[in-house]
């Protein structure tokens, strides 16, 4: 790996990965990832993509739908224009090699809907879509002339300076596990692109690898984070004891798929008017107080009235994966219970993925647009993920024509090099196991302000621990990712408490109700204790 390159992209997800193709065409590029280049959330994505294709649909539908969902805190005026952005996104990917799926005559998408959507406008490849997406854009990137791409390497914190009061970044400082290196990576442009955060929580649908390392380091950094407290719990995970969390996509409930008890009582017409169909938080609330009603484990999914030959079709791996695990689709119930899946918010930044930070844009589910607000439609994130990463790398590409080269760079590592060699390491599997159960009994999909506030004195305690053993060991994969995972699980905590009523994502018994008056507005935070927004980013 070189010292400098012009643009500097953390992560390989669907984001990372447009965005590279776009702006290796203006310098050379390298891609970092702390696993395998094609471990991402991305790569987890069964639904597909949410776009306008079919003359019945409309984008003012899909405005609607995704302003109605987002419970009055979506930014319109950037939901319009990703919503607008997406045919073409559709179109490059196609360019690029993604291989959608086609009704029978061979001519037209297939589309599918999911809860939420008012039409029919959710493009897919079976029930893989993300990863028929990840395999195309890595192929290409593996092609182009211009693009390193580096698995094995995590990003410590981002290397900043100081020019005429404003914070300017110019790289990160990164950590090899494999032959404990320690880089200072400098760059023109800078690119965070990790994904979420759903490994905070004990239950999720995340890949191991979403501790939410881009929304840690830009915080630490000086950027501004919204709206955390909103958690996007995934209402169906299939739940069986001993067996890997495994997501059965929002789709099986758009072709017909049904939620029942224990009993095999359809329950869903009880919570919305939309049934099994209704937005996520709902889905995922109703089945919430269903198993503490009847004191259950699971609730269960019912699509054996479907065609066994149309489910086997249109949902090849989630039919394999349950099969695997003792469970026929299309003869018997699946067992399902909500797990933590997507944050809504992240790093503040504009439509163009730009920061309060000049120089570093933000894009994918690390950032906070303004296009998903108190709660995300489905399938609109590998929509916005594609849209902001093409504005973001047009917005980049003036940079970088424009840039000038920093005056100093602190590039003094941001860790001691005489700490000592990794031990004891029992503390850090202790202190991840605890912040997960603290965040999924505390912090989960009902909330009170009592819990929030137990779980605040409770993280501040092991933040310290972390902090300690951070500061005195030398640097290793575990306590990296577990001091960003305690940092965003602080400002998830703080976020929660902040809002004094039940919005979206956010339900708290002490305030059910929706308070218009006095929280219709982003809940922002940064270290400085003061709040910026789009308008006031230049």
């Amino acid at each position: 790996m070189r010292d400098y390159y012009d643009f500097l992209i953390i992560g390989s997800g669907i984001a990372g990965l447009s965005y590279a193709l776009k702006v290796a065409e203006y310098g050379q590029t390298a891609v970092i990832t702390k696993k395998q280049a094609t471990e991402s959330s991305t790569n987890y994505a069964q639904g597909g993509i949410a776009t306008v294709t079919s003359p019945l649909d409309s984008f003012d539908a899909h405005l609607a739908d995704t302003l109605n969902a987002g419970a009055g805190l979506c930014h319109q005026d950037v939901v319009e224009t990703i919503v607008k952005a997406g045919p073409e996104c559709i179109r490059n990917l196609i360019d690029i090699g993604v291989k959608f799926t086609y009704n029978k005559n061979g001519k037209e998408l297939s589309l599918g809907r999911e809860g939420g959507h008012t039409h029919k406008r959710v493009v897919h490849s079976a029930d893989l879509t993300g990863r028929e997406i990840e395999k195309a854009l890595f192929t290409a990137c593996q092609e182009h002339k211009n693009i390193s791409l580096f698995s094995d390497h995590i990003g410590v914190d981002l290397v900043t300076y100081d020019r005429e009061g404003k914070i300017y970044c110019g790289g990160v400082f990164v950590f090899n596990p494999e032959n404990q290196n320690r880089l200072t990576v400098r760059s023109a442009i800078t690119l965070l692109a990790t994904g979420g955060a759903g490994q905070i929580y004990r239950h999720t649908t995340n890949p191991r690898i979403a501790t939410g390392d881009g929304m840690a380091m830009a915080f630490r950094a000086g950027a501004a984070v919204a709206n955390m407290e909103f958690v996007q719990f995934h209402p169906t995970t299939i739940s069986l004891i001993g067996k890997k969390t495994f997501l059965i996509s929002e789709a099986v409930r758009g072709e017909g798929g049904i939620l029942k008890t224990a009993k095999g009582t359809a329950f869903m017409e009880k919570y919305h008017p939309m049934k099994d169909l209704a937005p996520r938080d709902i889905v995922a609330r109703a089945i919430d107080s269903e198993l503490k009603k009847s004191g259950d484990d699971t609730v269960f999914l019912d699509i054996r009235h479907l065609s066994s030959d149309f489910v086997k079709k249109r949902f090849p791996n989630i039919y394999i994966k349950c099969l695997e695990a003792g469970i026929d689709i299309t003869r018997d119930l699946v067992p399902v219970v909500p797990a933590a899946h997507y944050m809504c918010g992240g790093v503040v930044t504009n439509v163009k993925g730009r920061t309060g930070i000049q120089r570093l844009y933000v894009c994918g589910e690390t950032a906070c647009t303004g296009m998903h607000g108190a709660n995300r439609l489905a399938s609109n994130s590998l929509l916005e993920a594609v849209a902001t990463a093409q504005f973001a790398a047009d917005e980049s590409i003036s940079d970088f024509k424009y840039r000038t080269p920093p005056d100093a760079l602190r590039l003094d590592f941001p860790h001691p090099t005489h700490a000592n060699r990794p031990r004891e390491r029992v503390i850090l599997t202790h202190n991840r196991r605890e912040l997960k159960r603290l965040m999924w009994d505390c912090v989960g999909i009902v909330r009170s302000s009592y819990l929030l506030h137990e779980a605040l004195e409770k993280i501040e305690v092991i933040r310290d621990s972390v902090d300690r053993y951070f500061f005195s060991h030398a640097l290793s994969y575990p306590s990296l990712e577990l001091r960003n995972m305690i940092t965003v699980g602080c400002l998830v905590i703080e976020s929660a408490l902040r809002r004094k009523e039940s919005r979206g994502l956010q339900y708290l018994l002490d305030y059910p109700d929706l308070d218009d008056r006095n929280w219709k507005k982003d809940t922002l935070i940064d270290r400085k204790g003061s709040s910026i927004w789009q308008n006031n980013i230049n």
